[in-house]
C-alpha cells in the first residue's frame, strides 16, 4: 500500500464550481528556498509548507493526507447528520447511516448506561472455569470481532488464487511489534509501562479489585512477552513462501491440540473445513505451550481487557480517556480527537463503502475517472518500455514480465458492482450493540467466501479511502477516488506535471511496481505464487535489491530509531519505480516538451515537486519511532529522499552536485527497473 494507514474521504474538488478567487500555486507556496534541493529535497519541497503549519495537538503527524482528511470529513458529516434528520425507510442507507451516527453521538445514553450493554459479554467470560472451555470462548469472542490469540481469517489461496482459504497468522499481541517486548530504549519502556497500567485500570474500572487487576496485568503481559518471542520479525513476514504453509486441518489440530480447533470450527459453523495454510506454525506450537500453562485467572483478566478494549469507543468516556493515555506515547498527540471523528472512523470500518455510495455521486465525476484511467494506462506503456530495454533480464523472464503487465487489472475510483449490507442490522439505541453487529456482519461476510469462486470484481478499500494497494493474488491495482485528492484544487486546475508526480508516481508508478518488487514479483500473472524468473534473473534481481537494503539502512529517523531496510524493501522499491515510471510517462507529454515555467518552475522540476507534495507531513519523534519500529513504509521525509536519490533524471533537473547531502555516486544508485 501506498499512503497513510488511516481511511480518509475524498474531495469535492471533483464536482464543485471553480473558485473565481485566484488561488497560490500548490507547489511553489510550499517551497523552503533556504534548502539546496540536492542536500535535502523533502525539506526543500515542503519546508515552506512545514514551517507555516504546526502539528494539531490531537494529531501524531499532520500533512497532505491530513489535510484530505479534513476537508472531507466534514462531507461525510454533512451526509450523517442529513441521514439522521431523515425519516428514512428502514434498512435504506440512510437510515443505517443516520441511526449509527445517532446512537455513536448519544453520551448522555452511553454514560448513563454503563458497562450495561457490554456486560452480558463480560458475565460470559467470567463463566470460564476450565482451559477445556476456552476454545469455545474465543471462537464466541471471534464473532463479536474481538481479538485474541487465534489469528484467523479468509483469504485467496496464494498459490491457488481462483480458491479461497481458510489462514492463520501470528496473533495475542497487543503491543503494536514484538520488539517493543524487548527494547530496553526509556521510549520503549515507558509504552510497556502505560500498557500495564491500561490494563491495570481497565480491569479497575469493569469492577476487579485493584491489587487483582495490577497481579493480572503483569501476569498477562508476561503471557504476551512469551508469544511475542515466537512471532517472526516484520522482514520474515514480507516472505511469501517462507509463510505459505498449507496442511490438512487434522496438522493444525496436533500442533495446537488444547485449542480444540475442531470445536473452533463447529461452532463457527466452519466444520467442513479440510485444509487451512499457516503463515508461522511455530506461532502456534508456541501458543499450546501457553494455553496450557497460563492460569485460568488470566485468560479470563486478558479476554476481559481484549473486550473492553475492542469497544472502548462505546463505552463512557473515563474508558477513551485512560486509552488515549497510552495511544499519546505511541502517536505523540497530546489531545484526544474529537469524538464525532472518531465515530466517523468507525463508521468506516463498519459500512465504509455504504457511505461511498451517497458520496461517490456527488464528488467524483466521470471527467476525473478518466483522467485517471488514461494515466495509468500512460504509466503501463512506460513501464512496458523498460522491461522491453532492461539489460540485465534475460529473454525468457522478459516476456513472463510484459504477460503479468499486461494482466494487471486496473481498479479506478469506486467499485462497478456495490457491496450488500441489507442483512446489517443498525439501531438507534445502542452504539455497541451497532459495532457488534458490523463485526458479525464481516465475519459472515468472509465466511460466505469460502467453498465458492473468488469475486474479483470487489474492493478491499472504499472510494473516499486517501489510500491505493496491489492485490498480487488478484494481480490488480485498486486506486480509490480519494486517493487523487489535492486538497483546496479542482482535478482541472491541477496541470498534468504535477498530476504525474503526484498521482502518476506516488500512487499509479508505485502501485504499479509492487506487482514486480521484491515479494509481489513471486506471483504470476494469475495471482498465484510461483516462481517464472530464472535463477540467474532472480540472482540479479536481489542483488540490485541488496543496494537498496543497505542505502535505507544508513538512514536515522530519529535519535537510535533507524530504517530498516530490508523490512521497507519493497516499499522503497515501489517508490523509485513509481517516480521513474511517472517520469517516463510525463516525458511524453506537451508540457514537457514545452518546458513551460508556471510560478517560476519548470515543468520538469514541478514534476518532482509534485511528487514530494505527496509526501508533505510533519510527524512527532514518537510516531516516528512507532513507524520505525513496526511499519513497512519507510518515513515521509525518506519516502522523498531516499529514491530521488537513485534517480537520474533528478540529478539533472536540480543540478545536485557530489559535494551535497543526497549525491550519490552513480555506482551506488539503485538501479532494478
Amino acid at each position: 500500500m501506498n499512503k497513510i494507514i488511516i481511511p480518509i474521504i475524498a474531495s469535492c474538488f471533483f464536482a464543485c464550481k471553480p473558485n473565481p478567487v485566484s488561488k497560490p500555486d500548490i507547489l511553489a507556496s510550499h517551497i523552503d528556498s533556504s534548502v539546496t534541493p540536492g542536500d535535502d529535497f523533502f525539506n526543500y519541497a515542503n519546508g515552506g509548507w512545514i514551517k507555516n503549519n504546526t502539528i494539531p495537538a490531537e494529531e501524531s503527524r499532520w500533512g497532505i493526507g491530513n489535510l484530505v482528511l479534513e476537508e472531507n470529513l466534514k462531507r461525510v458529516l454533512a451526509i450523517n447528520k442529513s441521514a439522521a434528520a431523515e425519516n428514512a425507510a428502514p434498512g435504506s442507507a440512510n437510515q443505517k447511516i443516520g441511526d449509527f451516527w445517532k446512537a455513536a453521538m448519544d453520551t448522555i445514553t452511553i454514560e448513563s448506561k454503563g458497562l450495561a450493554d457490554i456486560k452480558p459479554y463480560l458475565d460470559t467470560i467470567d463463566q470460564l472455569q476450565s482451559i477445556s472451555q476456552l476454545p469455545q470462548l474465543l471462537s464466541y469472542l471471534h464473532q463479536l470481532g474481538v481479538g485474541t490469540v487465534v489469528g484467523m481469517y479468509v483469504a485467496q489461496d496464494d498459490k491457488k488464487s481462483d480458491e479461497m482459504a481458510l489462514k492463520f497468522w501470528q496473533d495475542g499481541l497487543y503491543l503494536p511489534d514484538r520488539e517493543y517486548y524487548f527494547k530496553t530504549d526509556s521510549s520503549s519502556t515507558a509504552i510497556v509501562t502505560s500498557f500495564k497500567r491500561l490494563m491495570t485500570n481497565y480491569l479497575i474500572m469493569s469492577g476487579v479489585a485493584a491489587a487483582d487487576a495490577t497481579n493480572s496485568a503483569e501476569a498477562i503481559f508476561s503471557m504476551e512477552s512469551a508469544l511475542a518471542k515466537a512471532h517472526r520479525k516484520i522482514a520474515d513476514l514480507r516472505d511469501p513462501v517462507r509463510n505459505y504453509n498449507k496442511m490438512p486441518v487434522s496438522a493444525l489440530y496436533k500442533m495446537a491440540p488444547s485449542l480444540q480447533l475442531d470445536q473452533y470450527f463447529e461452532s463457527l459453523h466452519l466444520a467442513s473445513i479440510d485444509s487451512v495454510i499457516v503463515g508461522q506454525p511455530e506461532y502456534y506450537a508456541t501458543l499450546e505451550k501457553i494455553v496450557t500453562s497460563t492460569p485460568i485467572t488470566t485468560w479470563k483478566m486478558y479476554l476481559r481487557f481484549r473486550l473492553l478494549n475492542t469497544f472502548t469507543d462505546a463505552l463512557p468516556d473515563a474508558y477513551g480517556k485512560e486509552h488515549f493515555k497510552y495511544t499519546s506515547l505511541l502517536s505523540g498527540a497530546t489531545e484526544q480527537r474529537p469524538r464525532w471523528k472518531r465515530v466517523l472512523e468507525n463508521e468506516e470500518d463498519a459500512m465504509g463503502e455504504l457511505v461511498g455510495q451517497l458520496f461517490v455521486k456527488e464528488y467524483f465525476n466521470e471527467t476525473a475517472k478518466k483522467r485517471y484511467d488514461d494515466l495509468v494506462e500512460k504509466i503501463r506503456a512506460a513501464f512496458k518500455l523498460r522491461i522491453e530495454n532492461l539489460g540485465w533480464m534475460t529473454d525468457s523472464t522478459r516476456q513472463k514480465a510484459l504477460v503479468k503487465l499486461a494482466a494487471m487489472k486496473k481498479k479506478v475510483g469506486y467499485p462497478d458492482k456495490w457491496k450488500d449490507f441489507s442483512s446489517l442490522e443498525i439501531t438507534p439505541k445502542s452504539y455497541l450493540q451497532n459495532l457488534v453487529n458490523a463485526n458479525r456482519f464481516w465475519l459472515q461476510y468472509e465466511w460466505n467466501k469460502l467453498g465458492k469462486p473468488v469475486v474479483r470484481d470487489e474492493w478491499d478499500m472504499t472510494p473516499q479511502t486517501y489510500n491505493a494497494y496491489y492485490n498480487p493474488s488478484n494481480n490488480e491495482i485498486v486506486l480509490p477516488a480519494g486517493i487523487f485528492t489535492v486538497p483546496g484544487y479542482l482535478d482541472h486546475e491541477l496541470d498534468d506535471a504535477t498530476v504525474y508526480g503526484y498521482a502518476g508516481a506516488s500512487t499509479i508508478g508505485h502501485e504499479i511496481t509492487h506487482g514486480f518488487d521484491d515479494e509481489g514479483r513471486q506471483f504470476d500473472e494469475k495471482g498465484n505464487l510461483q516462481s517464472w524468473w530464472t535463477k540467474t534473473d532472480e540472482a540479479n534481481f536481489n542483488k540490485r535489491a541488496d543496494v537498496m537494503v543497505s542505502q535505507f539502512d544508513q538512514y536515522t529517523v530519529v535519535d537510535t530509531f533507524k530504517i530498516n531496510g530490508r523490512a521497507t524493501l519493497g516499499e522503497n522499491i515501489a517508490d523509485l519505480g513509481g517516480i521513474i515510471l511517472g517520469w517516463d510517462a510525463f516525458t511524453q507529454t506537451a508540457q514537457y516538451k514545452k518546458d513551460e515555467k508556471i510560478a517560476g518552475l519548470t515543468a520538469r522540476q514541478r514534476y518532482f515537486l509534485g511528487y514530494a507534495l505527496g509526501w508533505l507531513q510533519n510527524a512527532r519523534e514518537a510516531s516516528l519511532r512507532n513507524q520505525a519500529l513496526t511499519d513497512v513504509h519507510s518515513p515521509a521525509k525518506f519516502r522523498v529522499n531516499g529514491p530521488l536519490a537513485d534517480v537520474n533524471a533528478f540529478y539533472e533537473v536540480f543540478n545536485v552536485q557530489p559535494n551535497q547531502r543526497m549525491y550519490l555516486a552513480d555506482s551506488a544508485r539503485v538501479k532494478i527497473w
